[in-house]
């Protein structure tokens, strides 16, 4: 058996995410350290609907929720062989492997945060998912649609999800096209265009912060969104984060390269089920579990317990 662990991005946010990781020691003291560091309480922000709108807020929120899923996994004794996190899952994955100080990705993740809400601003912008499409067809309406404006494929998300990111009026082009072939186009619910050349007024600051961060050498491997390809080297992580801003999420490349090196487990640890589903598409016959509370990492503990005694 071989488990990895995946850690959920911006939009599975939801009211109250943090709180179920209060009632676990494990999961309270990542809530509360992360709220030191942020100089704000990340379980209270999290309860409300219009904080997790800002995008300087829900980053940090959803990074800690994920700190907290794993903390309890790791504390109900799950093993972790590989790792990999969606967009700003990333730092998650990061943090969680060793790879990179706490309290360094952190606030790293906060100036990013912080960047990228800046950058909406200067550059306002969306995101849509192309669902039913191909990625071939995805990038026919990405060049259709943004012809004479910004528009870009953001994320590889399944063989037949595809997210473009750009302008309002690109975006909304591509929605009509695709839906004039057939395809479901869902508006995310982000405050920008990200991973597009519309967040490149972030790349500097972002930069400038990682090139202070230490990178280690992580305890399991992990596979960044920008090469698709699992590394335990520091400068390979570091120079893929660096990159990460403006450049798509290779999450269909990725979950197939965990396959290729011998993943059988997913677990999602974090809000939402939204990884656990890509999973599932793309791996039928891996098992698949999400963990949003401690009560599924104790199940999902147990499980692996009872699949390792039946070996």
């Amino acid at each position: 058996m071989n488990i990895a662990i995946l850690f959920p991005g911006q939009g599975s946010q939801y009211p109250g995410m943090a709180d179920p990781w209060l009632d676990h020691p494990a999961g309270k003291e990542v809530v509360e350290r992360a709220s030191e560091v942020l100089g704000w309480d990340v379980a209270e922000v999290s309860r409300d609907p219009e904080a997790l709108q800002r995008t300087e807020v829900v980053q940090p929120a959803v990074f800690v929720c994920d700190l907290a899923a794993f903390a309890v996994l790791a504390e109900e004794g799950v093993e972790t062989d590989m790792a990999a996190g969606h967009s700003l899952g990333e730092y998650a994955a990061l943090i969680a492997s060793g790879a990179v100080e706490m309290e360094a990705g952190l606030n790293a993740l906060a100036a990013r945060a912080e960047a990228m809400g800046q950058a909406s601003q200067t550059n306002p912008g969306a995101m849509t998912a192309l669902v039913g499409v191909t990625r071939q067809d995805a990038q026919e309406i990405c060049d259709l649609a943004g012809r004479g404006d910004v528009l870009a494929i953001a994320n590889e998300n399944a063989e037949k999800q595809t997210v473009l990111s750009g302008s309002e009026t690109a975006v909304a082009r591509a929605e009509e096209l695709a839906r004039g072939r057939g395809a479901k186009a869902i508006r995310l619910p982000v405050a920008g265009a990200f991973h597009s050349p519309l967040m490149e007024p972030a790349l500097g600051p972002v930069r400038e912060l990682l090139a202070r961060v230490e990178f280690r050498q992580p305890a399991f491997a992990i596979a960044p969104n920008v090469s698709a390809i699992p590394t335990t080297q520091p400068t390979a992580l570091r120079d893929s984060l660096s990159r990460h801003l403006v450049s798509p999420v290779r999450w269909d490349a990725t979950m197939r390269a965990m396959d290729g090196a011998g993943i059988t487990w997913f677990v999602e640890a974090g809000p939402g089920d939204v990884l656990s589903r890509l999973a599932r598409r793309a791996i039928p016959s891996a098992t698949v579990r999400t963990v949003g509370s401690p009560q599924d990492a104790r199940s999902v503990a147990e499980d692996i317990r009872r699949e390792l005694d039946d070996f």
